[in-house]
Parts: structure tokens; C-alpha cells; sequence
């Protein structure tokens, strides 16, 4: 007995006793599982020879037997299941569709249109595999080169002299795009200047590349369709976004929730994040960005990598985007880490996206400034940097996208929450950071300007004239230029969030009716002015970035950080043109869609607050001095604006 009991250093050993009940319960489940008898050797496998030795068949193996022969059933047939399975569910879809448009085809017009969108990709994917080897056996005959030449020269041509034509046709009443394209040009000439190569620039890149661009921008922009389709996606985002609060309310409190901006804000990131670890997860991302990166490379003649690269940059942040094709880092060329660069700084994250959304930022603006800067990257950045080495993966065949490590959904939704813990600190590290150290800068060069008796000099100020000729090229009124450069200037030194939010505080004002100027300074700017700037701040050009970067990208490739050293101011510069470049598209294509407002019946009603639309009939009815308004609008006017007629 003495030799039974442990002393007191001795370790007691945690596992169970041979015939402790813990133990047996364990071993009957191994059994069952294996297809034996608990407490026996007896196996299915050893089924023929039991029967003829130990008699009749035991009990406990006619209670399995059904169920291995269904479990062998299933992994004989698992295709045949498999596309049954599918084939129920899609019947049942269709079913639901089609009751859907019956009953009210308007209601269910998105539903129709996504499952139209989804089936002709999938058409397209079963003729490109069933036609495609038939059509690679034809070989066509080589073209000849001199009529090849001959042929794209006029095509260009005929490009340019339409591009002409709708520019003098359409600029007639609105002068202000006249301004616009000439920036984009402007813009585009001194990245030329910049290249790195002048002979070596791809033209076909660079100029199907704008195309694209214009014809994205000219489908959201002008076309009723695409007005619409983008409005109604960024209403439904705004939708979605909303349900994060329930998840802050439980957390944080309703009173924290309404009145603190870090708890309205931050947990918008953590819940995209989610979402979008999650369609990683089922593969739906991937599919998008594969679809996108096969439209510009097929177009533009870029190679694999850079175009995925770009492409990915639309939905995920610029660290994010190069994941896509770590293992292709190391080998690909330095006008391609150079694209990859450059896209990183010319668009923001999706989870940024929903945040700007939450200010009050357009969400039509902000999803359409998205997607056109991926292929006006891809083009400037080939301008600027031309290709002069061999790629050594051109086709995406030989590119596979990764998964990512989560091996169900609850995995990919905690790993999406986990993921965006270290974006909202590092949000708040900076806005504390910056913020602090702008309002120390701003004190000190009002403490510089008293001096000299200059009141009021701070960053903001200088921003407004040194980039004032800057935020005119984009096409925006120079009335509205000093506040349109302010912003800029904040995105380049400090960062596209505070710029938002600046901007968001001067579209409130205007969307509360406040008067235009307040002594020598603009309340808010106009419409065309707010698209254009919200179009310009569309990206992580600013030198905040640069550190993000390097940082990412090197510990992906440890031996090219010289090679990313080299390069990444330029890449930068060349970001922040792109999106100045898509603002200036943004330009030559708005269109001002405010509905008319019948002043006379809004003034002559009883009025509890202001608006916009109040302030532009109160001033129209000051201006005509109340002859056609009457004096109960005058009144209605008086009482929120001061005006010399007031007294």
C-alpha cells in the first residue's frame, strides 16, 4: 500500500485506468467506429470466417450493417449525389424566382438581374470549356504586319475624333468639362514626362486602359441603368451596414453607440471584415476578382499577376491585395511590383469603404471611384514605369488564388474578426497621431504667422493655395478651389479618413440649409465640387502609406525590399495621379441630377427648420426681392437667413 500512494513531489498521472468507466466509454466508441464488438477482436472484415466458427450473426453487427452499406452507397455515388443535390436546389431557386416576378416583377427586378448576371458567366465558363480546345486546333493566318499597323492606327483615329466630337457636342452647355479634360490631359503629360522609359511605354495599355475607365465612369455617371444600379447597391451596403449596430448596442451601450464616433465608426470595419473573410472563404471573391483581371488583361495586354493584383485592390486594402499572388512576389518583374504598388495606392479597403459610407460620403461616388481607378492604375502605372524584362507568368492559368486559412465559415468569421482588431487600432493610432501632431503644427505656424502679422496661418491655409491650381485642373468652380485643395492637402499629408471626415462636416452643413459663407470663409461647396473631391480622396496616396507598404510588402519578399524601396516614391506619385485623373473623368461626365423644387409652395408653407433646397429658394427669392415669392416667403426667409431686405 505505501509503494500505491504518490508522495507529494510525485506527478499524478491524468489518464484514466485500464477499467476505469472513462476508459471503457472510450474504447466502445473506438470499436463501434472501427465496425467491431466492443470487447472483442470481432471485425466486419473477419465477417465470413466468425459466421462459420461462433454461429449465428451477433445482434450489434445487424443494427450497423445498414448503415455501413448506406455509408459505401454514398461514397460510390457521391457525384450522382452531388448533382442532385445541386440540381433540387437550383429547381427550388428557380421556383422561388419565378414566383417572385409574378408577383411583383418590380420587387424582384435586383434578384432578376444578379441571377441573369450570374448565369451568363456561367454560359460563358461552359463555352469557353467546351469550344475553346476545338478553336485552338484552327490556327488563324498571320495578318499582315503593315496592314495589322495600318489598321489600329485608324481605329485610334476614329477613337479620337468621336472623343472630340461629344466633347464640343456635350461641353456647349456646361463649359466646367472643358476644364476637366483638360486636366486629364495635364495630369497625363506629366506622368509621360516622369516615365522611366519614354520608348518603351505600351500604348495599348495605357490607352484601353482610360477606355475602360471612361466607359465605367460613362455607364455610372451618364447612363440612367447605371445610375441607378449603383445607387440601388450603395443603398443596399448602407442597409447592410446598419446591422452593425446591433452588435455595438449589445457591447457598447446605446449611449456610447449615438454620441461617441469611435463606437458609431470602428465596428463598421470589424463586421466587412467578416463578410468579406467569409467570401474568401466560399471562394465568391475569389471568382469576382478573376473575372475583373480577365476584362483588363485581355484588353490592356497586361500579365497575370499585376492585373489580379490591381484587380484585388477594388474589394481589400493595399497590404491585402499582394496576398493574392505571394507566391509570384519573388519573380515578378519591377514594372509589375511597380503595378502592384500603385494600385495599392490609387484605391481603399472595402472594410474603409463601409466607414466612409457611415459619414455621409456618396455611396453611388465612392463604388464607382473604386472600380474605375483598377484599370486607370494598371495604365499609368505602365506609363510611368514601362515593362522592358520578360514576365515569367503571363497567363492566369498558371496563377491558382489562395483561400485563405480558414477551414469552415465559423473559422473565416472569427479570423475576419480577428483581422480587423489590428485595423481599427491602427486607425485609432493615427488619428490620434496625426491629428495631435497637425494641431501642434498649426499652432506653431500661428504662432509664426503673429509675427509677421498674418492671422490665421495653419496647414490647411497653405494646402489651399499650393494646391488650389491642383483642385482647379479637376474641373471643380474656383470659388470652391481653397476648401477642395484643403482636402487634398489633409489626404497627402495626413490621410483620405480625416479628409472624409472634413468632408462629410461640410456636406451636413449644406444638407442643413446653412448660409454659404460665414465672414471670408465657405460653409460647405457644391455638389459637382463634392462628387470631384470625393472622387480625388479615393485612395492611400499619402505618405503615411508609404511605411504600410514597405512594411507589408517586404515581409512577404524579404529579398526585394531594395527593389521596393527603389520604386515606392514613384509609385506613390503616381497613385495620387491616378485618382486626380479619375476625378477629372469624374468631371468630364457629371451631370447635375438635383430634382426641380417649386419655391413658391416650399416658402409659402409653414417652415421648422432649413434645408438646402430652402437656402437656394430663399435666395432666389432675396434676389428678386419677394416680388414673385410674396411676403409670407420673405417672412419664412427672414426668419433663418439675414439679408439687408430682412430689415
Amino acid at each position: 500500500m505505501e509503494n500505491d500512494t504518490p508522495s507529494r513531489g510525485e506527478s499524478i498521472p491524468l489518464k484514466a485506468g485500464a477499467n476505469s468507466p472513462e476508459n471503457t466509454g472510450a474504447d466502445t466508441l473506438e470499436s463501434l467506429e472501427e465496425g467491431r464488438l466492443p470487447g472483442s477482436d470481432w471485425s466486419p472484415t473477419e465477417a465470413g470466417h466468425s459466421r462459420s466458427e461462433a454461429g449465428p450473426e451477433p445482434s450489434t453487427w445487424r443494427i450497423l450493417q445498414p448503415f455501413q452499406r448506406a455509408t459505401r452507397f454514398c461514397r460510390e455515388h457521391k457525384q450522382l449525389i452531388r448533382r442532385i443535390c445541386i440540381g433540387l436546389l437550383c429547381t427550388g431557386y428557380a421556383a422561388f424566382l419565378l414566383a417572385a416576378c409574378i408577383l411583383n416583377f418590380r420587387r424582384a427586378l435586383a434578384l432578376f438581374v444578379l441571377t441573369c448576371v450570374v448565369l451568363a458567366f456561367l454560359a460563358y465558363g461552359l463555352l469557353k470549356r467546351l469550344v475553346a480546345p476545338q478553336l485552338g486546333r484552327c490556327k488563324k493566318p498571320e495578318a499582315q504586319p503593315r496592314l495589322k499597323l495600318w489598321a489600329k492606327r485608324g481605329l485610334a483615329l476614329a477613337a479620337l475624333l468621336v472623343l472630340v466630337l461629344w466633347l464640343s457636342l456635350d461641353t456647349s452647355r456646361r463649359p466646367e468639362q472643358l476644364v476637366s479634360f483638360a486636366g486629364m490631359c495635364v495630369f497625363i503629360a506629366v506622368l509621360f514626362a516622369c516615365s522611366k522609359r519614354h520608348r518603351a511605354v505600351s500604348w495599348r495599355a495605357v490607352s484601353w486602359g482610360l477606355a475602360l475607365q471612361f466607359v465605367l465612369g460613362l455607364f455610372v455617371i451618364r447612363t440612367e441603368p447605371g445610375f441607378i444600379a449603383f445607387q440601388w447597391l450603395g443603398d443596399r451596403i448602407q442597409v447592410f451596414l446598419s446591422y452593425t449596430r446591433n452588435g455595438s448596442v449589445f457591447v457598447f451601450g446605446e449611449k456610447l453607440v449615438d454620441e461617441v464616433f469611435a463606437f458609431q465608426v470602428l465596428p463598421i470595419i470589424v463586421f466587412f471584415s467578416c463578410v468579406m473573410s467569409v467570401l474568401y472563404y466560399l471562394g465568391l471573391m475569389q471568382w469576382l476578382i478573376m473575372k475583373i483581371a480577365w476584362l483588363m488583361q485581355v484588353t490592356m495586354g497586361t500579365t497575370a499577376t499585376e492585373t489580379l493584383s490591381v484587380a484585388g485592390n477594388i474589394f481589400v486594402s493595399q497590404t491585402e491585395a499582394p496576398l493574392l499572388i505571394r507566391p509570384y512576389l519573388a519573380d515578378m518583374t519591377l514594372s509589375e511590383i511597380h503595378v502592384v504598388l500603385t494600385g495599392g495606392y490609387s484605391t481603399i479597403a472595402g472594410s474603409l469603404l463601409g466607414v466612409y459610407i457611415s459619414f455621409g460620403i456618396d455611396a453611388a461616388s465612392l463604388i464607382a471611384a473604386s472600380v474605375m481607378a483598377a484599370p486607370c492604375a494598371l495604365a499609368l502605372s505602365k506609363l510611368v514605369y514601362p515593362e522592358v524584362e520578360e514576365s515569367k507568368v503571363k497567363s492566369e492559368e498558371g496563377v491558382k488564388l489562395t483561400y485563405g486559412d480558414a477551414r469552415n465559415l465559423i473559422e473565416a468569421v472569427s479570423n475576419g474578426a480577428t483581422i480587423s482588431v489590428k485595423v481599427v487600432t491602427n486607425i485609432i493610432a493615427n488619428l490620434i497621431a496625426y491629428l495631435a501632431v497637425l494641431a501642434f503644427i498649426n499652432a506653431v505656424l500661428s504662432w509664426l504667422g503673429n509675427m509677421v502679422d498674418i492671422d490665421g496661418l495653419s496647414f490647411q491655409l497653405i494646402c489651399s493655395y499650393i494646391l488650389r491650381p491642383v483642385a482647379f485642373l479637376m474641373g471643380v468652380a474656383w470659388e470652391d478651389c481653397p476648401v477642395v485643395a484643403e482636402l487634398l492637402g489633409m489626404k497627402l499629408f495626413v490621410n483620405e479618413f480625416v479628409a472624409y471626415q472634413e468632408l462629410s462636416k461640410y456636406k451636413q452643413r449644406r444638407l442643413a440649409g446653412a448660409e454659404e459663407w460665414a465672414g471670408t470663409r465657405k460653409q460647405w461647396i457644391s455638389v459637382r465640387a463634392e462628387t470631384l473631391t470625393t472622387f480625388a480622396l479615393c485612395g492611400f496616396a499619402n505618405f503615411s502609406s508609404i511605411g504600410i507598404m514597405l512594411g507589408g510588402l517586404t515581409s512577404m519578399v524579404p529579398q526585394r525590399r531594395s527593389d521596393i524601396s527603389r520604386i515606392v516614391l514613384r509609385a506613390l506619385f503616381t497613385g495620387a495621379c491616378v485618382t486626380l485623373v479619375n476625378a477629372c473623368v469624374a468631371g468630364i461626365l457629371y451631370v447635375p441630377r438635383e430634382a426641380e423644387v417649386d419655391c413658391v409652395s416650399l416658402l409659402n408653407t409653414t417652415l421648422s427648420s432649413t434645408s438646402f433646397e430652402v437656402y437656394q429658394c430663399c435666395r432666389q427669392a432675396f434676389q428678386s426681392v419677394g416680388l414673385e415669392f410674396g411676403p409670407g416667403a420673405l417672412n419664412n426667409c427672414c426668419q433663418f437667413y439675414s439679408h439687408p431686405i430682412c430689415a
